[in-house]
């Protein structure tokens, strides 16, 4: 899979309905030219899900319609997506509701009473930043349908995570995990990928604290990738695919992300 490759598919008609093509290889170089050109991967879970990509999506690719990259033994394993148009946020415009921000500010002042009396009260929440990567792509992958985040895939993740081009915030109740996400950065663009949560609105916490650090690390948008109510809750709105691909190139790289352990109350 070359660039040029992935030239030619940024220029491929795109609806959200299909893939824009499928194939090629899942290295990390690959997946980070594929976010540079707007394109983000859905690999099959098994050798059923590749025929059924087949069975549903192989008309659309004898006719040209979806193209069929080379490098792949099993093209249809690797779905490569580009929706028109994208669910987007401005880093600082993520949406905490009401009833969730008292909560927060509630638990932070219980946290903070307990520990002036030296006794034991509910934990306040914290986030990291890439702390706990790998951690956090288990969580996104547990009791998921279909099995999209395989080990191919999580493989090229965590090299770009070593690399800080792929990021993840955790959210800590205490010393437990409760929530968090993850996602690439492209220049001034960070595609997110999963989230998860084991308390309530953990998940949305992640991403309103990644939102916060992406910003000041000079990122200008959060791409959700796929359009629907929640990611709408949030507090994204449809850009078009043209003006999308016009952001992943209209600016310079970000700066470095911040990692610091903060209190979450911060953000209400």
């Amino acid at each position: 899979m070359t660039v040029t490759g992935f030239d030619a598919l940024d220029r491929q008609p795109a609806d959200g309905e299909r893939p824009v093509a499928f194939g090629g290889v899942l290295g990390p170089e690959q997946l980070l030219t594929a976010y540079r050109y707007g394109l983000f991967p859905l690999p099959a879970a098994d050798e059923y899900a590749s025929a059924y990509n087949e069975a549903v999506y192989g008309e659309a690719v004898e006719a040209g319609e979806v193209v069929l990259l080379p490098g792949a033994e099993d093209p249809y394993a690797l779905a490569w997506w580009s929706p028109d148009p994208r669910p987007v946020l401005r880093p600082g415009e993520v949406r905490l509701p009401r009833r969730l921000a008292r909560r927060l500010r509630g638990r932070a002042r219980a946290a903070e009473v307990a520990d002036a009396a030296g006794a034991a009260g509910a934990a306040e929440w914290f986030t990291t930043a890439d702390a706990a990567f790998g951690a956090v792509l288990t969580a996104c992958a547990e009791g998921r349908q279909p099995a999209w985040l395989t080990e191919e895939l999580r493989s090229a993740l965590m090299d770009l995570n070593a690399r800080g081009a792929a990021h993840s915030v955790e959210v800590w109740e205490g010393e437990e995990l409760v929530g968090g996400v993850f996602g690439v950065a492209v220049w001034p663009v960070l595609s997110l990928d999963s989230m998860f949560h084991r308390r309530p609105d953990a998940a949305r916490v992640a991403v309103a604290d990644l939102g916060a650090r992406f910003g000041a690390a000079g990122g200008r948008l959060l791409d959700a990738q796929w359009d629907g109510p929640y990611v709408r809750s949030l507090g994204a709105v449809p850009m078009a695919r043209s003006r999308y691909l016009a952001e992943l190139a209209g600016a310079p790289d970000t700066g470095i992300l911040p990692t610091d352990r903060l209190p979450v109350a911060r953000l209400v």
